[in-house]
């Protein structure tokens, strides 16, 4: 995944997601609206939240702790389980329709919202039956698509995670952006071309502040 362009000739943008995230969530509106603006081509990754944390749990607040052990793993399974049967173009619609009723709609990660954003996008409705299969029968794929992007961006971060060529081709991954609301037409334009400036600049790894408000969902 080094090349600068696509066999469509657009820039390739890869993107991990776990899609119980919001803040996954408004990254990936973002770079849909910059598909819109811009020459990219959003490649869909998944990654795992329940993975990212599985040998930390101990140093986690109590309640992030409970929903990691149970409800983090059931949507990431059943879209791994979806990507494995019918290939990675479900990736992208599978993932909006469970993150508009995850958080625009604010349904939560429920199995009834994970039954009805499969049916939505026409993907058998058994999938939801690896929700809660605890010998993950694709376990193994899942924790090499997180490997991978974890790989190209290191270990002290989250989830989104974006892989945009640098300055001489090769990917450079970073955690985020991170945005809320998500921005639209031409300043979603202007922070891309500004992830691009950093990504072209040797040695660049962070720039962070402190979040002073959660996800807004209002324009989604």
């Amino acid at each position: 995944m080094s090349e600068t362009v696509t066999a469509s000739g657009k820039t390739p943008v890869d993107f991990w997601f776990d899609p119980l995230c919001p803040w996954a969530w408004m990254t990936s509106r973002w770079v849909l609206e910059v598909e819109k603006v811009r020459d990219i081509e959003v490649r869909w990754h998944i990654m795992s939240l329940a993975v990212l944390n599985e040998d930390k749990l101990d140093q986690l607040p109590e309640e992030y702790r409970d929903m990691l052990a149970t409800k983090a793993w059931q949507p990431v399974r059943v879209v791994t389980a979806a990507w494995q049967k019918h290939g990675d173009d479900v990736l992208g619609p599978l993932y909006t329709a469970l993150g508009t009723r995850f958080h625009n709609q604010g349904e939560g990660p429920t199995l009834e919202a994970v039954a009805a954003a499969l049916d939505e996008v026409g993907l058998p409705a058994d999938l939801i039956d690896y929700a809660e299969q605890e010998d993950f029968e694709f376990d193994a794929e899942l924790r090499a698509s997180h490997k991978e992007g974890i790989e190209k961006v290191g270990q002290e971060v989250g989830t989104p995670v974006i892989a945009v060529p640098g300055a001489d081709g090769e990917q450079i991954a970073f955690f985020g952006p991170v945005v809320t609301p998500a921005p639209k037409g031409e300043d979603a334009a202007k922070l891309w071309d500004g992830t691009l400036a950093v990504a072209s600049v040797p040695g660049f790894y962070e720039i962070k502040r402190t979040r002073t408000q959660g996800p807004d969902f209002s324009n989604l």
